[in-house]
């Protein structure tokens, strides 16, 4: 470790506000708490709010991995997992299951998370009404009257207007038929890995400064029409070109040398590892 820096950076007290904010989001699952959110060496809008969370909560036998888009070698991603281990020197990996802390920027890994995991989600706007209404202090209050109406209301314009919801990412839901939640820009290919899950999921806003949280087992369900169920993304008749899978979330990359795309594992280490399974 570093010594010119605190054990993970943040000073003692402002590891312990921040751990309480978590805690009150654990307990009020989808509730958006709010927390002093601190400076870091980054921009924000760059993941402050999940690398606060990350740096409150990681202790000296933690195992990090941090992915950006799926993938562990991105800029952000690298960068980010630099950081953390100069100030704590703690043990980082590409693998989901080995990890304890995950850092994610929209993407959940394809491996199933188990109890005693926590995948922290950098969130740039946690207000899921957002689209529907600017002021916070109306949207606060269409929160604490369940007033959702405004966002039922755009998706069934969307339903009308192209003859399906073409929400393809931050795609409204409900946590334990109470709050709706925003869950980050993950794609609502990720949504159903929400519900019902045996890690615990974090989310952080360092920019606008709210911390919410879904425990494990909690209800999540997206939100969905009597008659029009929730549908993910269909890769149906694709699979990625370099370990064949069909059943996992595929990036569409454009090939400038032949001019036609292909199709490959957003999860860069699951891919990794289906290629190099033992036969």
């Amino acid at each position: 470790m570093n010594k010119n820096y605190n054990f993970a950076f943040l000073d003692e007290g402002s590891k312990r506000e921040i751990r309480r904010a978590a805690l009150k989001a654990i307990a009020i699952p989808g509730y958006q708490t709010p927390f002093g959110s601190r400076e870091l060496p980054i921009g924000r809008g760059w993941g402050t709010g999940g690398l606060q969370l990350t740096l409150s909560l990681i202790g000296p036998s933690d195992v990090l991995k941090v992915i950006d888009q799926g993938s562990d070698e991105s800029v952000n991603a690298v960068n980010i997992k630099k950081f953390v281990a100069l100030c704590t020197d703690v043990k980082t990996t590409t693998d989901a299951r080995a990890a304890t802390l995950i850092q994610t920027r929209h993407r959940i890994p394809e491996f199933p998370l188990k109890n005693g995991q926590i995948l922290i989600f950098q969130v740039p706007i946690p207000e899921p009404l957002r689209v529907v209404e600017a002021r916070e202090e109306i949207t606060k209050k269409m929160h604490a009257e369940k007033d959702y109406a405004p966002m039922w209301l755009q998706l069934y314009e969307s339903l009308m207007k192209y003859r399906k919801i073409t929400v393809s990412t931050e795609y409204p839901c409900m946590v334990e038929g109470r709050y709706m939640m925003n869950p980050s820009p993950i794609p609502k290919f990720d949504n159903p890995r929400l519900h019902k899950a045996e890690c615990l999921y974090l989310f952080g806003a360092g920019r606008e400064k709210k911390i919410y949280a879904i425990p494990p087992h909690t209800e999540v369900v997206s939100l969905a029409f009597d008659d029009v169920p929730f549908e993910r993304e269909s890769f149906a008749g694709r699979k990625c070109r370099l370990c064949g899978s069909a059943n996992t979330y595929l990036d569409e990359i454009f090939d400038a040398q032949t001019g036609g795309k292909f199709y490959q594992c957003s999860d860069t280490s699951y891919c990794q590892e289906v290629r190099h399974a033992p036969e």
